[in-house]
């Protein structure tokens, strides 16, 4: 006679018990649970609820990836649609009715001169492996293998990628420097201290003896987001496109975090009138569902069935909620409001510079936005002509005010070269009201954190 086993037994879903066996149980490696120690139960727009009964402001977003915030309705009346149809969920790269209407919708979202005359590729689901995937199609089509990459520059976590944001020497990537008016490589800033790093690029690739060979791409974000939310110059973006272009060099715009409508425009180098030859696209993409795509030029198109594959290139549900999520951000003009909104909320927090000497810059573009903390007593790091002295970053009180901020119900993440600077990602369904309570919260957050004489001991492991 068989033996019955007893059901295994769910564990209490209890705020502590379910960090404390995460703790027991999960990698060195994670990341976000360490610096916020939060358990999700519920979600709306916004809004959090923990396993504590606590309620938070979210304006981490899923690291960009909820443009609608949290269970938006027509996110999920499009996963039921899906369900309830009976199609199937998992179809590797064949052609669907779902992947038909997103692709479409995508297309209809995009610069019109790519639009009429792109190609799609389905990847992974995450935006690493669209950059691979970019990657690997330059090339292929190029024959060359170099790449040129921006210090600061974030574009994920495998070989090439962490190659690209220079933290895999083995890959051969030629770092260049990217603009930054508070803290410019060259010690000028502005529009000089752009106008020289783009010289210092031709310069670069115009020296025989230079060391750099012929690139395959240049790839860069429109607004470093990892890198601390440092938005590249207009006029220095369509330089770079110049500089390119001229070169026989493929331009890649990694709008992973930037697209769809965070930045103000619906994809980020649109404020700068450039067409790049490839964009990388995930997160927001997917609707709160993973999904990472590249699209381009035809001309590069050059690479054999199979040259990138994957098995997961089909997730139906991601497709219909990005489809759901593309047009509800188009129509409804939310990008727009991104930038109206946006900056509001710089103009707010750049006020506060005044009362609080340890906020260093504020920056950003749209709902995409940054507010670099600093020692304001200590020996100035660099001089520019734009921001004069520059104190040294301060990670220490950007761990603690990312903690006062958990304290009163605000959800915020770190960046930066320093992990010195707190970026807001909130959702671009943001109220008027609840930009209001972000900028009070964070203004009481620092407070608390400038007056804490523990602060030094706060600032832990950031991402």
């Amino acid at each position: 006679m068989a033996v019955t086993q007893p059901a295994p037994v769910a564990p209490p879903v209890t705020h502590d018990g379910i960090l404390r066996r995460q703790a027991q149980r999960e990698s060195a490696a994670r990341t976000y649970a360490r610096s916020l120690p939060i358990v999700p139960v519920r979600a709306r727009g916004m809004t959090i609820e923990g396993a504590d009964g606590r309620r938070y402001l979210d304006c981490l977003s899923g690291a960009g990836t909820l443009a609608l915030g949290h269970n938006h309705p027509v996110v999920l009346e499009a996963i039921r649609k899906v369900i309830d149809s009976g199609a199937p969920l998992h179809v590797l790269d064949l052609a669907t009715p779902v992947k038909d209407a997103f692709t479409t919708e995508l297309f209809t979202t995009l610069p019109r001169e790519l639009a009429d005359d792109a190609r799609i590729q389905f990847c992974g689901p995450a935006g690493t492996d669209a950059v691979e995937a970019a990657f690997k199609l330059v090339r292929a089509a190029s024959g060359r293998s170099e790449l040129l990459a921006f210090t600061g520059a974030y574009h994920g976590m495998t070989a090439g990628a962490l190659g690209a944001s220079g933290g895999a020497p083995d890959v051969r990537v030629s770092r260049l420097p990217f603009p930054h008016t508070y803290r410019c490589p060259f010690g000028v800033g502005g529009e000089r201290g752009a106008d020289i790093a783009a010289r210092w690029t031709e310069y670069l690739l115009d020296d025989p003896k230079g060391g750099v060979p012929a690139p395959a791409a240049m790839i860069l974000e429109p607004v470093q987001g990892e890198g601390g939310v440092n938005p590249a110059p207009d006029g220095w973006l369509r330089r770079m496109r110049e500089i390119t272009r001229d070169r026989s060099i493929a331009l890649i715009a990694d709008e992973v975090q930037t697209g769809v409508g965070r930045t103000g425009a619906f994809w980020a180098v649109e404020h700068s009138g450039v067409v790049p030859d490839v964009m990388v696209m995930s997160k927001a993409i997917g609707g709160s569902l993973p999904l990472a795509v590249i699209v381009y030029r035809s001309g590069l198109d050059l690479w054999q069935p199979g040259a990138h594959a994957g098995t997961f290139r089909g997730n139906q549900l991601a497709m219909a909620a990005g489809t759901a999520t593309l047009a509800y951000v188009r129509e409804n003009k939310l990008a727009e409001r991104a930038g109206t909104l946006g900056a509001r909320m710089l103009a707010r927090l750049q006020a506060l510079g005044s009362a609080h000497p340890s906020i260093g810059d504020v920056r950003g573009r749209g709902l995409m936005i940054g507010i670099e903390l600093v020692d304001p007593e200590a020996e100035p790091l660099t001089v520019t002509a734009e921001s004069g002295s520059a104190p040294p970053p301060d990670p220490a009180l950007a761990a603690a005010v990312q903690q006062e901020c958990l304290r009163r119900g605000l959800i915020v993440e770190l960046g930066g070269r320093h992990g010195a600077v707190v970026r807001l990602l909130p959702p671009l369904t943001l109220t008027d009201e609840q930009a209001a309570a972000v900028v009070d919260r964070l203004a009481d957050a620092l407070s608390a954190a400038e007056r804490s004489p523990n602060r030094r001991a706060a600032a832990g492991p950031t991402r």
